[in-house]
C-alpha cells in the first residue's frame, strides 16, 4: 500500500498535469503537419528530456502531406447564396472553377441509407449529418463517405448535428485515386440545402489543395522492469486545425507525462517495464500507430502484455474502457477501479477509433480509455470543432482519469503475472 499512496501522491501534484495541458493546447490544433503540431513535438520532447534523459527516442515518419489552401460553397439555386466550408482531409481537388452538381440530402446517411437511394445519388453531391462520435451505435464519417463514394456520388457533405454554426474536421478518403471531393458544413448550411418543390439544389464546390511529403514525429520512452515483459501507455499527439484539440488529445497526452513521471523512479523493481508511446499521425487513419505495431517482431509483440490508451479522457465526469473484445481486460481493470475508488465502465466490442486498435488488431490486449462515452450532452460533442478548447475540460475530471491511469499502469507492471489474452 505505501508504494500505491506514494504513486497517488505523486499524480494527485496537478500543478503540473493542468500546465502540461495548457501548455499543449496552447500551441494550437496540431493538425500534423502544421507549425503547430511541429511546436508541440518540440515541447514535448523538451518535457521528455528533462524528465527521462536518456530514455527516449525520436521515431520520425515521412507521410504524405495535405494541406487546405482554398475552399468555397456556393448554392446556385434555387437562389444564390455563399455557405461556409471546410474541406476533409485528404479531399482531391475539384476541377478548374469548381465542382457544379446537385444536392440529395440523405439526412443521417448511414450506408444502407446511401445503398437504398444509389439511383439518386449517382452523379450527384451525398449531404449527411455528423453523429457524437462516443456512442455504441455511432456510424463514422468515412463508412459514409465510402458508400457515397461506391455508389456514383462525385461529392460528399457533411453538415454538423448540433446548431451553432459549427463546422466539423476530419479525414475522408485515403488519398486514393477514386477519391470524391468532401467537406464539412454547418447545421444551418445543410438545412439550406433542403430540396425546394421538386427540385434537387445546385452548389458549385472548390477545393484547393497541397500535398507536400513531410515528416510526423513519435515519441517513445523506455522505462524497463525485472523482464522483457512490457505494459505499453499512448497518447496521440497530433490533432485537427479547428479549435486547439483540447480534450482530443491534449487530456491524454499531459495524463500520459504525469504517469510516466511518477511510476519512472520505481520502474527498475517492477517485474515488467513501461513503454510510453506518444504516437502522431494518429487522426490520420491511426497511421503512426500502425506502423510501429506492424513494424515489431511477433516476439516483441507477445512481450506487450496490456496496451493503455488514453484518448479524450476528460470533458465528463464518467469515464469508459473500451476492451476490444478482451474479456480478461475487464476484470483487471474493475479490480483496479473498485480499489482506487473510481467508477469504471465497459464497452467491449473492438472499435477502430483510436491507437488502441492497432494492438489489439495484432492479438495484444489493449484499451481504449475515454469520457463521456454514450452522453450525448457532454462536451466531448465539441470534439473535431473550434470549440474543442481548454475551457471544455475540467481540471478534476482530467485529475481523476490521471489517478485512475496511475493505479492501472501500476498494478499492470508490478504484479507476478499477467495474462488478459484470451
Amino acid at each position: 500500500m505505501a508504494l500505491e499512496m506514494e504513486i497517488q501522491q505523486a499524480v494527485a501534484q496537478t500543478d503540473v498535469l493542468w500546465r502540461d495541458f495548457e501548455a499543449l493546447c496552447r500551441c494550437g490544433g496540431r493538425f500534423c503537419g502544421s507549425e503547430s503540431e511541429k511546436k508541440a513535438v518540440s515541447f514535448l520532447e523538451d518535457r521528455l528530456e528533462a524528465s527521462f534523459p536518456g530514455r527516449w527516442a525520436s521515431l520520425p515518419m515521412p507521410f504524405d502531406g495535405w494541406r487546405r489552401t482554398g475552399q468555397t460553397l456556393e448554392r446556385l439555386t434555387p437562389s444564390n447564396e455563399t455557405l461556409g466550408c471546410h474541406a476533409l482531409v485528404w479531399s482531391p481537388v475539384t476541377p478548374p472553377g469548381g465542382l457544379e452538381a446537385e444536392v440529395v440530402d440523405l439526412g443521417r446517411g448511414t450506408p444502407e441509407d446511401i445503398q437504398r437511394a444509389a439511383d439518386r445519388v449517382r452523379g450527384r453531391i451525398v449531404l449527411v449529418r455528423h453523429e457524437y462520435m462516443f456512442s455504441p451505435d455511432t456510424v463514422h464519417r468515412r463508412a459514409k463517405y465510402d458508400a457515397a463514394r461506391e455508389a456514383g456520388a462525385v461529392g460528399f457533405l457533411i453538415g454538423y448535428h448540433l446548431p451553432g454554426d459549427l463546422l466539423a474536421t476530419g479525414s475522408s478518403g485515403r488519398n486514393g485515386a477514386d477519391d470524391i471531393p468532401a467537406a464539412a458544413i454547418t447545421l444551418e448550411a445543410a438545412e439550406a440545402l433542403r430540396v425546394s418543390g421538386n427540385a434537387y439544389p445546385r452548389v458549385r464546390l472548390t477545393i484547393e489543395t497541397s500535398t507536400p511529403n513531410d515528416i510526423a514525429t513519435s515519441l517513445i520512452i523506455d522505462l524497463p522492469g525485472q523482464s522483457d515483459e512490457w505494459v505499453v501507455l499512448s497518447a496521440h499527439i497530433d490533432g485537427h486545425p479547428l479549435g486547439e484539440s483540447a480534450i482530443d488529445n491534449a487530456t491524454g497526452l499531459a495524463a500520459a507525462l504525469t504517469v510516466a513521471r511518477a511510476l519512472a523512479p520505481h520502474m527498475a523493481k517492477m517485474p515488467r517495464g513501461l513503454r510510453v508511446c506518444l504516437f502522431n499521425l494518429e487522426e490520420w487513419a491511426l497511421t503512426g500507430s500502425a506502423r510501429y505495431v506492424d513494424a515489431l517482431s511477433p516476439a516483441e509483440r507477445n512481450a506487450i502484455v496490456l496496451n493503455v490508451n488514453l484518448d479524450s479522457i476528460a470533458g465528463a465526469p464518467r469515464l469508459t474502457a473500451l476492451t476490444s473484445g478482451f474479456a480478461k481486460i475487464e476484470d483487471f481493470l474493475a479490480r483496479v477501479a473498485e480499489g482506487a475508488g473510481t467508477g469504471l465502465e465497459f464497452y467491449r466490442p473492438l472499435m477502430r477509433n483510436s491507437d488502441h486498435y492497432n494492438f489489439a488488431r495484432h492479438g495484444i490486449p489493449a484499451f481504449r480509455l475515454v469520457a463521456g462515452f454514450d452522453d450525448k450532452e457532454s462536451a466531448l460533442r465539441y470534439v473535431l470543432t473550434a470549440e474543442d478548447r481548454v475551457d471544455k475540460v475540467d481540471r478534476d475530471d482530467l485529475a481523476r482519469a490521471t489517478a485512475l491511469t496511475a493505479a492501472i499502469v501500476l498494478e499492470a507492471c508490478r504484479i507476478p503475472s499477467l495474462n488478459l489474452r484470451d
